[in-house]
Order: C-alpha cells, then structure tokens, then sequence
C-alpha cells in the first residue's frame, strides 16, 4: 500500500509560480515511478511530468522549460516547480505512483491560475 500526500495548490496570476508537493508513505520501496498528472474540469487527466526510481525524467510538451520536477534524496517526495504559470494550466494536479502491480493517486491540489 501507497499513499500520496499533495499540497501546494492554490490560486495565482498569470506568469505566476507555485510549488507542488507529493508526499508518499507506506511501501515506498515498491514504487518504480512518481509523477504529476492534472485535470481540468470536461477535459481528460494528461501527465504533467514523471521521474523513475533511477531518475529518468519526462515532461509533457506542453510544460518544457516552465515546470521542473524533482524529488529528494530518500525518494519519498516529489517536487512540481511551476514558473510561467498560464490560464490553460488550471487543472486539479494529482500525484501518482506506478508499482509493478498497481498505480496509487493521491487525491489532488487546485491550482488556478487567472487571467
């Protein structure tokens, strides 16, 4: 069992910046990849940016050279620093965590971002 812990959502102007924490406890161990996905309201859940146990990182076209995502050292945690922040970015943001066996999901920050 994985649980997944966000915080750091919120409501900001256009060209803005948040930062989006993920905390997971329980079998960390087991999982292989953490990641943001986000959801806006009509729309489907896209992935955001994703890291994998042994670092390999990947980003949405969408977010290159305005997010950056990161994790700490004990691989527990995993950072969304959002810069450049646009309207079209509003979305619930959800943390994910990928096992072999399962995905886990937190259950979401807002992040609203106006015009």
């Amino acid at each position: 069992q994985v649980q997944l812990v966000e915080s750091g959502g919120g409501l900001v102007q256009a060209g803005g910046s948040l930062r989006l924490s993920c905390a997971a406890s329980g079998n960390i161990a087991s999982i292989n990849t953490m990641g943001w996905y986000r959801q806006a309201p009509g729309k489907q859940r896209e992935l955001v940016a994703s890291i994998t146990r042994t670092g390999l990182i990947n980003y949405a076209d969408f977010v290159k050279g305005r997010f950056t995502i990161s994790r700490n050292n004990d691989k527990s945690t995993i950072y969304l620093q959002m810069n450049s922040l646009k309207p079209e970015d509003t979305a619930v943001y959800i943390c994910a965590g990928k096992t072999y066996y399962r995905d886990y999901w937190g259950q979401g920050t807002q992040v609203t971002v106006s015009s």
